[in-house]
């Protein structure tokens, strides 16, 4: 009888104190955080990135038809952006995969090869963009600051060659990433609630992932340099110019060299 009474009373006086107790115990015990940010700030982001992906998903792909349908659009610029205009597409593409990651970052269970192939592309599209851009400002420099040059130098069939070799170069640079990221849990736990895509254990203890690391802050910094190089000899060049010439109004060359150095600036931003 006096159990039975010291359990009643313990329910009617400690089940309340003890609620807030109960409830975390619960939540720490049997769920697992999931979101990476408060839900306003997800459903802001969701917003930006479903308008992103509407717009440069078409405006990319429109891209790449135009170029590919009509001879006349065929150019050495053009034959850059739209191999931009591909590695953005692939990007945008990829986002949907990034959206859910971070509304539900755990668990993860899509799977090893998904995980590794949704970073592989991501890593690799990025230094695509990244050396396109370089690509097109030396190619720029050139028919700005040695027109009778470039066009001997430059020609369809070489800038073909150095897209494909572009290509090239950020696979094998984003080819470390199947070794880098994986499917991992934590111990103890059940992977199906707690399975996440990222950096494994082994790339973080052996230094592979500081390499990586380095390598990524080479392909940003390293054109960032060449860009503002090029960009100071290119504005150089038209302001000289712009002084030689004869009358307030500039040639249609100059006037074309202005807006493709503009276009450049924003595509590099």
């Amino acid at each position: 009888m006096s159990n039975e009474t010291a359990n009643a009373n313990c329910s009617h006086n400690c089940s309340w104190a003890d609620t807030d107790n109960w409830d975390n115990l619960s939540y720490w015990d049997t769920d697992y955080p999931v979101n990476l940010f408060p839900i306003p700030v997800l459903t802001g982001i969701s917003a930006t990135c479903i308008c992103l992906f509407i717009i440069g998903t078409a405006g990319n792909l429109m891209t790449i038809l135009i170029v590919s349908k009509f001879k006349d659009m065929r150019t050495t610029t053009n034959l850059y952006l739209s191999s931009m205009a591909f590695s953005d597409l692939l990007i945008f593409l990829c986002m949907p995969l990034d959206l859910y990651r971070i509304w539900h970052y755990r668990p993860w269970n899509f799977g090893e090869v998904l995980c590794k192939v949704f970073q592989f592309t991501s890593e690799s599209c990025t230094y695509s963009t990244i050396l396109n851009i370089t690509a097109l400002s030396v190619e720029r420099y050139f028919a700005i600051c040695f027109p009778l040059r470039a066009k001997v130098v430059v020609t369809k069939g070489r800038v073909k060659g150095v897209i494909l070799i572009i290509w090239i170069v950020a696979f094998v640079s984003a080819g470390p990433i199947f070794v880098l990221v994986g499917v991992e849990h934590e111990n103890g736990t059940d992977p199906w609630e707690t399975n996440e895509c990222k950096a494994t254990d082994y790339a973080i203890r052996s230094g592979l992932l500081t390499i990586m690391v380095w390598v990524s802050s080479i392909f940003f910094f390293l054109p960032v340099f060449c860009l503002t190089v090029l960009y100071s000899l290119i504005g150089r060049k038209l302001c000289k110019r712009k002084r030689e010439t004869i009358g307030p109004s500039m040639s249609s060359r100059d006037k074309s060299s202005k807006q493709t150095v503009k276009m450049l600036g924003k595509k590099t931003l």
